[in-house]
């Protein structure tokens, strides 16, 4: 089972988001959890590469949702991602 952990910068996004976007991105991390063994993602979460930073990769989970992450060290279960920002495109700014 993967293991993920989060950055204060993640919760302090965390409580500006609204109920419904937190419900959305618990929606698409559902499914991100599901494809994360594999590593192949499926399309609707346009996972890809954050440009300029590198090892930090984007989820999207909303038309305007958006949340980095990166790969820590395994913590013998699979993957470990920890979370980097949560929000919208303004995240990009310091992903």
């Amino acid at each position: 089972m993967p293991t993920y952990e989060r950055t204060e910068r993640f919760d302090r996004d965390w409580t500006g988001l609204t109920d419904d976007q937190r419900r959305r991105f618990r929606r698409a991390a559902v499914r991100f959890v599901a494809d994360l063994p594999s590593g192949r993602f499926r399309a609707g979460l346009r996972v890809r590469g954050v440009e300029g930073a590198e090892g930090v990769f984007e989820i999207t989970w909303a038309p305007n949702g958006r949340a980095t992450f990166q790969y820590g060290s395994d913590q013998g279960h699979g993957p470990h991602v920890i979370w980097r920002r949560i929000g919208t495109h303004d995240i990009f700014v310091r992903p």
